[in-house]
């Protein structure tokens, strides 16, 4: 445990960013909005339709920034000190490692295999470490995948450790060759076993494309007959570290899990994976941290499990309160650009409130706290209160809460208790394993409901987050350099607004479910701010409404001839308002090493997804509340990067802006989602043509003013947002919008230009 001397230095502290002209500027932008809402309201009744419709939509982003300002307002994060943790902690606690995949087809088996050998060579004692990886696809595939890289992992794993070794996934670290003045013993590892590597990846290759080995071994039997939604349970102890004392040679615990799905029964796609993995690692290890990630998700700092520790185990912070430890999603292509500034200035405000939100990947959690534990249950020290302990430790209670398991009723006991784990052989947990994955074990439980990752939305991580923020915890957030986890973004396309979809959906079915911040400001342990930046993040889909009108209020009012912009000196508002916004982003990019094209390129696919995407979330969730169909957990396809730059640390291992002709690029296909971005084109291509005929003076005047040059400046501005969209039409393959969306996208525009005049 951890030596609680105060004259020793902290393992972390916290660090206050706040900066009073950023402060300044918010509300500079505020008031100027405020200013534009007054000024429509006082020529109300001088204006026509269109004034009022703008006032709306003005109203949703004043409304909008003033969320984001409270958010920002007092900004933080902790730096921890892991080279400290030997000398105050005598023992460290387990962690259990979790990595979810579910499709062998949209998440590479090798891709899986190398996070999984990114996390087995954790510079951490490895008899305290296990992974657990749950296949929803229930693949021979990756099974086998994982089973040939557990393999590798015994030359992988003491090679990192003895050298020290910086980025842990092999993928990665073998795309530089070694430095010439390495010695001849690290370059002789060094090609040993990168030819290992290769022998893995041609394997998992070659299997691929011939289900040879399936008959080869005894192990594949459970496979046979199986299909992705209709299987019996699967529980694999592909590697175990018997007798294990934490030597560098070592391989932490491995078991591959794969929980029965049948085709009557919800299975609650990721979260229900999710609790099917904390109950058969509550069964075999029972480790009282937890760390998730997604599988394509390496871990890219070798100390990573022991920063997070330093906050845990930090005593001055009043540890018992922080429920999770979340890293940013960091990412090594260049297509994530603004959620990494996203997460720099929004989720470091968060993080100075009650802490940032679970962001699905990349989250150390503490196994009491999944267990449905709030504050209230526990002592100064700790330990359950008594009331707490009548309330939970009563079996009869315990059964219904956690299901009818004996050994998960006990294993619960021993978690929220805090008593060690018995070092005990995993395969003689193999048959309580397989009671708890069954697909009726949660029936009539709280499993999803108030224990364990929450149901009713597919965005599992916000409702869980928002949940154990409800029931007074806190959490932490920390930003090492290097990049603790990494990733890969899909493209802007098809991929990329499909997950936009999900997550617009998935946030808005928590905004009308019972874990709603806007009833959680008034009735539970949630701080006001942090509701509010909760409100912030689930509002995502409904802001695709005034943001598709206000892409189309330029066009509209110049075909129209009438005013949407003041004029005169009152012209000023719209200008000083664009220009600071600009102004303010753009150097929120650059201040994070990114370029002006990145920064263009970003604001650019906001306003798509928001409008393309984003919009498609507004019927899911209605035809949902009618209970009219149910929304549809997607998985987004991962592919595995052909070239990435090198191995080194922080800005480096990402790659550089648009590396190669094609980097940047939008891809499109014949779905709907492109639809709106190519009417939104053409309708503002034709007001700009009109306006430059003068077509616009066709139309009548029904009081307010005419259009003019900021009408038509606001039409031009939307077109160079959504240039995509006009390279589109004129691209090739699948960088060229589709024949068939670009005919019913005409014809929504004609429409529109004939009503407009």
């Amino acid at each position: 445990m951890a030596d609680s001397s105060s004259s020793l230095p902290p393992l972390c502290e916290k660090i206050s960013y706040k900066n009073y002209f950023l402060r300044a500027v918010d509300l500079t932008i505020l008031g100027l909005l405020f200013s534009l809402l007054l000024y429509r309201i006082l020529l109300m009744n001088q204006n026509n339709t269109v004034w009022v419709v703008a006032f709306l939509c003005e109203s949703f982003f004043s409304f909008i920034w003033l969320l984001i300002t409270c958010i920002k307002w007092s900004p933080a994060a902790y730096k921890s000190y892991p080279e400290r943790l030997d000398e105050r902690v005598h023992d460290l606690p387990s962690v259990d490692m979790f990595v979810t995949t579910a499709d062998p087809v949209r998440e590479p088996p090798i891709l899986v295999a190398n996070t999984l050998l990114s996390l087995l060579a954790l510079n951490y004692p490895a008899n305290k470490l296990a992974c657990y990886v749950s296949d929803d696809g229930c693949s021979p595939l990756t099974y086998f995948s994982l089973k040939e890289a557990s393999k590798f992992a015994k030359i992988w794993v003491p090679f990192c450790k003895k050298y020290n070794v910086k980025v842990r996934a092999p993928f990665r670290y073998f795309l530089n060759p070694p430095v010439p003045t390495e010695s001849s013993e690290f370059s002789k590892d060094w090609e040993m076993t990168k030819r290992e590597y290769e022998k893995l990846s041609r394997k998992v290759e070659d299997a691929t494309g011939d289900s040879h080995w399936l008959d080869a071994e005894d192990d594949f039997e459970a496979f046979s007959n199986t299909k992705p939604n209709d299987h019996s349970t699967i529980v694999k102890v592909v590697w175990e570290n018997k007798g294990g004392v934490g030597e560098e040679n070592e391989v932490p615990h491995f078991v591959y899990i794969s929980r029965e799905k049948r085709p009557n029964y919800l299975h609650h796609y990721k979260a229900g994976a999710m609790n099917f993995l904390v109950r058969v690692s509550g069964l075999m290890t029972n480790a009282p941290y937890m760390l998730n990630v997604d599988c394509d998700m390496y871990a890219n700092e070798a100390d990573v499990v022991r920063q997070a520790m330093c906050i845990f185990l930090q005593k001055s912070m009043n540890s018992n309160h922080c429920a999770f430890v979340q890293y940013p999603q960091d990412f090594y292509d260049s297509n994530a650009d603004e959620l990494t500034v996203l997460q720099s200035y929004l989720g470091q405000g968060i993080a100075g409130i009650q802490g940032p939100i679970y962001a699905g990947s990349g989250c150390f959690h503490t196994r009491r706290v999944m267990y449905g534990l709030s504050i209230d249950d526990l002592e100064e020290d700790g330990s359950l209160s008594s009331l707490a302990a009548r309330k939970y430790l009563a079996e009869e209670n315990l059964e219904r809460e956690f299901g009818n398991s004996k050994e998960m009723v006990k294993s619960v006991v021993e978690a929220l208790q805090r008593q060690p784990n018995p070092q005990n052989t995993l395969a003689n947990s193999l048959k309580g394993a397989h009671e708890v994955g069954h697909c009726r074990y949660e029936y009539q439980t709280s499993w999803g409901k108030t224990i364990g990752w929450l149901y009713e939305s597919t965005a599992e991580d916000a409702n869980t987050s928002i949940g154990i923020h409800s029931r007074g915890w806190t959490s932490s957030y920390i930003s090492p350099e290097p990049p603790a986890f990494l990733g890969a973004m899909p493209p802007g396309g098809p991929e990329a607004m499909l997950q936009q979809r999900r997550w617009a959906t998935g946030l808005l079915e928590v905004l009308f479910n019972k874990q709603s911040p806007l009833i959680g400001m008034f009735c539970r342990k949630i701080r006001f701010r942090q509701s509010l930046a909760y409100l912030y993040i689930f509002t995502w889909g409904l802001r695709s409404i005034p943001e598709l009108f206000y892409c189309l209020l330029p066009a509209y009012c110049l075909l129209h001839n009438s005013a949407l912009f003041p004029k005169g000196v009152y012209l000023g508002i719209i200008v000083t308002l664009v220009g600071m916004h600009c102004l303010y982003t753009l150097w929120e990019f650059m201040s994070l090493g990114f370029s002006v094209q990145s920064w263009f390129v970003s604001q650019s696919f906001w306003r798509i997804k928001t409008t393309c995407s984003w919009l498609f979330s507004i019927p899911d969730i209605i035809l949902k509340l009618l209970g009219i169909s149910k929304t549809v957990f997607i998985v987004t396809k991962k592919t595995m990067p052909n070239n990435m730059s090198g191995s080194g640390s922080g800005k480096s291992q990402r790659e550089d802006d648009c590396p190669n002709k094609d980097s940047g690029k939008f891809e499109f296909d014949g779905s709907l989602y492109f639809l709106p971005g190519t009417f939104i084109m053409l309708v503002n291509l034709a007001a700009i043509a009109g306006f430059s005929v003068g077509l616009h003076r066709l139309s009548h005047r029904h009081g307010g003013g005419s259009s003019g040059l900021a009408e038509a400046c606001g039409c031009i501005l939307v077109v160079t947002l959504f240039l995509p969209f006009l390279n589109g039409m004129f691209g090739k393959g699948k960088y060229g919008i589709p024949l068939s969306t670009i005919s019913k996208a005409a014809f929504l525009a004609v429409l529109f230009v004939v009503f407009a005049l």
